[in-house]
């Protein structure tokens, strides 16, 4: 459905009250997830740095677990369009992370290089305090059901 601009008002703008409006969002899950996804990649940066990127670790984990996939199927792993994918596959081959070979059909075949599978070792070692951060307000109750409904909503069975 298409957005429709609305006039600007010329109301005056509403008082300051010293600090964020809180309510902003409140009931828009589209909103609280942005908000939620925001706290995650602080989180990441704040445990591995921003030598890597989330989305490039997602790929390396990927490629850890099926070495050898082809590019079209790292976008399908991973949720991205395949032209974003390549972009992230590009920029994993430059860092010397991974391999990029053309098989049979054209298609790029993707390997962890030596490197690549030390960078991501390295990152595993860090994955529960990064778990930890993420999640550090809820309780081990909470974090179980937290996580059972976000595979819910992606209708994805829990692991």
């Amino acid at each position: 459905m298409p957005v429709s601009r609305r006039p600007r008002s010329t109301a005056a703008p509403a008082p300051q009250t010293g600090g964020a409006d809180t309510t902003l969002g409140l009931h828009e899950p589209g909103h609280l997830f942005r908000r939620a996804h925001q706290h995650s990649v602080a989180c990441f940066n704040a445990v591995f740095g921003r030598a890597v990127t989330p989305l490039q670790y997602a790929a390396l984990r990927v490629l850890q677990e099926h070495p050898g996939i082809d590019q079209v199927t790292l976008a399908a792993a991973i949720a991205l369009d395949t032209s974003t994918a390549a972009e992230i596959a590009v920029r994993l081959e430059r860092d010397g992370w991974i391999v990029r070979e053309i098989g049979a059909r054209r298609q790029r075949r993707l390997e962890l290089t030596a490197e690549g599978q030390r960078v991501i070792h390295d990152m595993l070692q860090s994955e529960a305090l990064l778990a930890d951060r993420i999640l550090a307000p809820l309780d081990a109750g909470e974090r179980e059901l937290l996580m059972g409904l976000m595979h819910k909503l992606l209708g994805k069975p829990p692991v």
